[in-house]
Parts: structure tokens; C-alpha cells; sequence
């Protein structure tokens, strides 16, 4: 099973037995709600991608891309300074590295704030660095990106998602749309049930797939706390 735009929309409307015109106006909106709870809780392979950057001289922040969702692996790749930071949560950054004025090459990062443009759906998010880096240093950043939404395409097209973890995507939006609804909490719950079994399938998917492109490619663990 799959869905397109379209019949994912139908599936919704058929669920809940709802073809209101408020309702079905936000259907977009309950899909890319349940597009962003995926992806926040699943990191897929197949949305991963490289970005190339500089820290510079006594700034403590790094933006990240337009598009970024959860880092991989942050290397710099300055001759001579090559290495990976290690990532930390922004409490140990802010206790390790109290003084910003205090310089030297980085070697953990953070992930520090973010905020979405309303109008174009992209982030704005910063890295917090430790220490302050004391020179420019190039770095590559190896990060899972937010792909485009299904509500982006049309209504016959389909998504990697809609097509690979079709359920997750269903159990997902007729959770927003029940709640839309004001709809009876013992429904709500038993899709919740259903949203959590479709998405342990997915992170099972996602973890074979790596640890077998991983010993098929001989690449490196990615450094960790």
C-alpha cells in the first residue's frame, strides 16, 4: 500500500467519515503535522546530505542549512585541524565554555536555537561551538535534512514516505485530524497505538539499512558522547 497526495486526503476524509469544507481545508495541515512528527522521532538515511561552512575567529555560532532537521557528524576540515567535534546538549556547553572570550579550536558543538520562517517553511538554526574557535576553520557538516512535504506536490505524486511507511503517515494525520475534531480520546488513543507501531517499523527499517550500508562500505562510526 501507498498513497499519493490525493488519495492520502481521501483516506483521511473516509476515516473519519468528514467531508466539512473547514475540514477538509486543513488537511494539508494534519499531514504536515504528522510529516514533522516522523521525522522528529526517526532518523532516515535516506534524507541525509552534506553542507560545507566556516566558523570564524571568535564567534561562538554556526548556522546551519535552510533545511536542516538533526546533525550526523560535524568534521573540520581545516589542513592540519582535521577532526570531529563531539556533540553536546547546550547545558554542558554553557558550563564547559562559560567564558566565550576564552579561544582555542573547537571540539564540541551543540545545537542551540531555531526558529521557521513563517512564510517559506525554512529554519534558522545556530550550533553553540566550545571553546570559541580562535581562526577560521572550514568545517563539512553530515546532517538528516527536512525533505519536501507530500501537501507540496501534486495530487497524483507520491513521496519516499508515502510510499515506504504509508502508515505512519495515515495513523499520524487522523491523529491531528481527531483532535481537529474534538474527537473521542478512547479513538485518539487506539491511533496513537497504531502511529507508534508503524513508526517502530520504520526505525527498524531506518537502523537495518544503515548498519548495512555501513558494513558495506566500510564507513566510520560517527562520534558520540
Amino acid at each position: 500500500m501507498s498513497f499519493t497526495f490525493g488519495e492520502l486526503k481521501t483516506a483521511i476524509q473516509s476515516y473519519t467519515d468528514n467531508s466539512e469544507a473547514t475540514f477538509v481545508a486543513n488537511l494539508s495541515n494534519f499531514i504536515k503535522a504528522a510529516e514533522q512528527r516522523i521525522f522528529s522521532n526517526v532518523d532516515l538515511e535516506n534524507f541525509r546530505k552534506n553542507a560545507t561552512g566556516v566558523m570564524t575567529t571568535g564567534n561562538q555560532y554556526l548556522r546551519t542549512p535552510t533545511d536542516f532537521l538533526a546533525p550526523f557528524s560535524l568534521f573540520i576540515t581545516t589542513s592540519g585541524s582535521e577532526g570531529f567535534l563531539l556533540e553536546k546538549d547546550v547545558n554542558f556547553m554553557r558550563e564547559a565554555f562559560p567564558d566565550v572570550t576564552s579561544t582555542g579550536k573547537p571540539l564540541y558543538y551543540g545545537f542551540f536555537d531555531s526558529s521557521v520562517t513563517s512564510t517559506s517553511g525554512l529554519v534558522n538554526a545556530n550550533f553553540i561551538l566550545g571553546p570559541t574557535p580562535n581562526a577560521d576553520y572550514a568545517v563539512e557538516l553530515h546532517y538528516y535534512y527536512r525533505p519536501n512535504s507530500l501537501t507540496a506536490l501534486a495530487d497524483t505524486e507520491y513521496t519516499w514516505l508515502s510510499e515506504n511507511s504509508p502508515n505512519s503517515l495515515l495513523y499520524g494525520s487522523l491523529i491531528e485530524a481527531y483532535i481537529f475534531m474534538k474527537g473521542e480520546p478512547d479513538i485518539i488513543a487506539l491511533y496513537e497505538s497504531r502511529f507508534a507501531e508503524s513508526l517502530s517499523r520504520l526505525k527498524d527499517l531506518a537502523e537495518a539499512r544503515e548498519n548495512s550500508d555501513a558494513y558495506r562500505e566500510g564507513l566510520p562510526e560517527r562520534p558520540r558522547t
